[in-house]
């Protein structure tokens, strides 16, 4: 064998060599440089939220404030064209959802009972306006509840809920508001199922059902719009309520006769519901862009 041979042999050995002990050429090492770069990337925010958070920027102009007509509509129909992945609910998600209503069917067969608990997260909050992400398993209540001087939206974006809400009658009298111990008359304002997709319900500080109740009849995921948010300390704490039939006390002043009682209700105040636990996780989904 030539020596120009022996070089050849060699060269042939040192490739086998390279390839048994894996090394990848260097074209397919930097494709799989690019992809893990790629995979680090964080996604970016969904246009549908990005977008509802502006216009929430622009709408909400603090405590005392109610949005105008023009601003309402607009809120709403950012909110009626979201969809569950514009919040990071993804369609596997979704199936985990479905497969814990199979199972919560099964358990109520077998007669196992429980209480399921509702668990929120909370997608960006400040003095103005918050986005809050509320997911009930089947059967969950958020018991009979008001909204103190806010305005608040909901968009059902997952599941069928029963939604029963009131409105107080005299939500201020010229006296000022009965002690919390006495009931107060309301008006019924909403008591039906909402299937998702749906439209968009909104409720005022005296009006649209500012006392609502909400009843998930498969599991469902609830996006809330509040302006501006709870807050103890500003005298907008959250107050739970029991509700009465008509009958059941005097109408005193009230001008409702017993023909229309069907359409309204007693309702009194009353300390933290046990069915009303929340557990409050991290929102890891699409990140809004507040700058």
């Amino acid at each position: 064998m030539t020596m120009e041979g022996g070089v050849v042999e060699q060269r042939r050995e040192r490739v086998e060599h390279v390839k048994k002990v894996g090394y990848a050429p260097k074209a397919i090492k930097k494709k799989r440089c690019r992809n893990k770069i790629q995979r680090c990337v964080e996604p970016k925010v969904p246009r549908a939220l990005q977008e509802l958070f502006v216009a929430c920027r622009d709408v909400f102009k603090g405590p005392g404030s109610v949005p105008a007509p023009c601003d309402v509509n607009k809120l709403c129909k950012i909110l009626d064209d979201m969809k569950p992945e514009d919040v990071g609910l993804s369609n596997r998600l979704q199936k985990i959802f479905s497969a814990q209503d199979a199972a919560k069917g099964h358990l109520m067969e077998d007669g196992v009972k429980g209480s399921p608990i509702v668990t929120y997260t909370t997608i960006y909050k400040c003095s103005k306006f918050s986005l809050c992400l509320f997911f009930l398993p089947a059967t969950a209540v958020i018991p009979l509840h008001n909204h103190p001087e806010m305005t608040v939206f909901s968009k059902l974006l997952l599941g069928t809920m029963h939604i029963k809400s009131y409105d107080l009658v005299d939500p201020v009298s010229s006296h000022g508001s009965p002690p919390h111990s006495q009931p107060r008359l309301a008006r019924l304002v909403a008591d039906n199922d909402f299937t998702a997709p749906c439209d968009t319900s909104v409720l005022y500080p005296t009006t649209g059902g500012n006392i609502h109740e909400f009843t998930a009849i498969t599991t469902c995921a609830v996006l809330d719009v509040l302006g501006p948010p709870y807050s103890k300390a500003d005298g907008r704490d959250c107050s739970h309520y029991k509700e009465f039939p008509f009958s059941a006390f005097s109408n005193g002043e009230n001008s409702v006769n017993e023909e229309e009682g069907d359409c309204y209700r007693w309702l009194k105040e009353i300390e933290v519901p046990e069915n009303s636990q929340m557990d409050e996780i991290e929102y890891l989904g699409p990140q809004i862009d507040d700058k």
